[in-house]
This record gives C-alpha cells, sequence and structure tokens, in this order.
C-alpha cells in the first residue's frame, strides 16, 4: 500500500506513530513477527537466567499489543478524513459539479440549434440526460449509510436536528494529540476480562464520535473521564497457552486492519488525499478554483454560441 495517503507531520513521525501503508511501527515487530519471537522466547535456555520462558513471551505480546493499537490508530484517522473529505467535497464542490453539466448541456443545445446536425442533436440530448441522472439504489442510500451505521446527517433528519457537517477534513492539530493520548490510554485491546472491554469499547466509541467532530472540549473532558475512572487490577502473568493465542489473534486484527487500510487507500477520495497528504483541507481550495475557471471557460463558450 502506498504510505503517503497518510503521511504526518515530522514532528508526528518523532511519534512513532505509523502510516496506513504499514503493517507496523517503524523499528517495533509486528503482531506477527512478535508471535515468532515469542515461542522463540519459550524455547530457548539461557543459561544463568532465572526468568521463566513466559515472562518473555509475555513482554513479546506487550510489543505486538502497542503495535498494533498504534496501527489502528492510523487506520482510524485515516478513515475520519475520508469520511470528512467526502462530505465537504460533496457540500462545497458538488454545486460547481452540476453547474458545469448545465453549461455543458446548454453549450450542445446551442451546438445543435445552429447546426442541425443530428450528431450534434445526439450529443446534446446525452448532455442534458447528464444534469440530472436517475440515481440508482446504492447512490440513494450513500450519504445515509457510513461505517458506524447511520451518518450523523441522517440521523440529524430523523430526530429534527440541525445537520452540521464537518469544519474540515482534518481535525486540529490538538483534537489529533487528544485522540492519540486517550486511544493509546483506553483501547479495548489491552483489556483481558470481558467487563473491561466492554467499557473501554463504550468508552473509545464516545472518543471516536468526538474526534470525527474535530470536537476538543468533548476530548479533553473524556481525558479527564477517563483519568478518574476506575484503574484495571494488576494481572498475574498468563500462561503460555493463553500468550500463544493472544498472539495470533493480534495477528488475525493486525491482517483484518490492513484490508481496511488497503480498502480506504484505494477508494476515489484515498487517491484524491494521496495528492496532498500535509494539507488535505487546501487540496479542496484548489480544485475549488480549477472548477472554477472551467466555470468561466463554458460560460465564455456558451456566450459566443448563442449570440
Amino acid at each position: 500500500m502506498d504510505q503517503g495517503a497518510n503521511d504526518e507531520s515530522a514532528d508526528e513521525r518523532s511519534e512513532g506513530e505509523p502510516s496506513v501503508g504499514g503493517a507496523r511501527v517503524e523499528g517495533e515487530p509486528s503482531a506477527e513477527g512478535a508471535r515468532v519471537e515469542g515461542e522463540a522466547a519459550a524455547g530457548a535456555e539461557v543459561p544463568g537466567a532465572d526468568e521463566r520462558p513466559e515472562a518473555r513471551l509475555e513482554r513479546a505480546v506487550r510489543v505486538a499489543e502497542q503495535a498494533l493499537i498504534e496501527f489502528e490508530i492510523a487506520v482510524e484517522t485515516f478513515r475520519v478524513e475520508v469520511e470528512n473529505f467526502s462530505r465537504l467535497h460533496h457540500q462545497r464542490l458538488g454545486p460547481m459539479y452540476a453547474r458545469l453539466d448545465e453549461l455543458d448541456a446548454r453549450i450542445a443545445e446551442a451546438r445543435a440549434a445552429r447546426t442541425g446536425d443530428p450528431e450534434d442533436l445526439r450529443k446534446a440530448q446525452e448532455a442534458r440526460a447528464a444534469v440530472m441522472p436517475m440515481p440508482g439504489v446504492e447512490e440513494l442510500f450513500h450519504d445515509w449509510i457510513d461505517s458506524d451505521g447511520l451518518s450523523p446527517e441522517a440521523a440529524a433528519m430523523l430526530n429534527e436536528r440541525p445537520v452540521q457537517a464537518p469544519k474540515r477534513v482534518r481535525p486540529s492539530e490538538e483534537a489529533r494529540r487528544l485522540y492519540r493520548e486517550l486511544a493509546r490510554k483506553a483501547h479495548p485491546d489491552l483489556a483481558r476480562e470481558d467487563a473491561e472491554r466492554q467499557r473501554r469499547e463504550e468508552f473509545i466509541t464516545r472518543v471516536n464520535a468526538a474526534y470525527a467532530r474535530g470536537d476538543e472540549a468533548q476530548l479533553r473532558g473524556l481525558s479527564d473521564e477517563w483519568e478518574a475512572g476506575p484503574v484495571p487490577a494488576a494481572e498475574r502473568p498468563s500462561e503460555s497457552e493463553e500468550l500463544y493465542a493472544r498472539l495470533e489473534w493480534l495477528a488475525q486484527r493486525k491482517d483484518m486492519l490492513s484490508v481496511m487500510a488497503r480498502e480506504l487507500e484505494d477508494s476515489a477520495i484515498g487517491a484524491m488525499l494521496r495528492m496532498a497528504p500535509d494539507d488535505p483541507d487546501r487540496l479542496l481550495e484548489e480544485v475549488a478554483e480549477q472548477l472554477l475557471a472551467q466555470v468561466s471557460e463554458r460560460e465564455t463558450e456558451l456566450a459566443g454560441l448563442v449570440e
């Protein structure tokens, strides 16, 4: 996968945040690599060492957990950017595309009216039909459903609340910092008991929603809430069989996230974001400027045909 889709600034890269295109943090082993390391650790005999093999295997699990969490953070931050870019692209540029379609239809109709040529008449009919095409079923429901189910816009409409689009593609630096800290502290993959996993999953769901909106105030409140919450009790080291199973699960989870990341990067919006990894909001502005120039050109062409 192309790592340019989710390049971070230099200071963030120094924190060790992985790109979406990578399956592991730079310099850290993957979940599969940690499993192999753990197997070697469990089977190796270190002369004079009084440490149980399970303890070394436990460390390998911790390394794999942290690598997976960093990868999940990278995938989630890119997913938010893809969804925000898609919504803002539709909101800001949709009217410009519609204007271009209308101008193309008028130009084709004006040219056909001048020439009377059957081919020009056919092109005019096709251009007019393209102005308001009949949407398919998937297009009708595209804006209603996102990766979390019912989209915020759809939910707002159903509940008669104002529809609020994201303010920008990439949330602020402070929102991103708070999100990364919360994800690393409260990630469900750090839980070993079902009750603790459920508590973390519910909390991270709220964190993800606040981050998607770029809501710094709510993220700060969630940070305070987590700090004040119950501290998971220290757990005794797991036995080798459980640790091996844990490493296998981490490897499977990493593979699933890799597929998700690849789908995001291969999407049309993901491809656009790869064009401007450092400033996706500026990309929207550049596309808008290009569309305005095209609109101006079409209007000039149309004016020459109807004189």
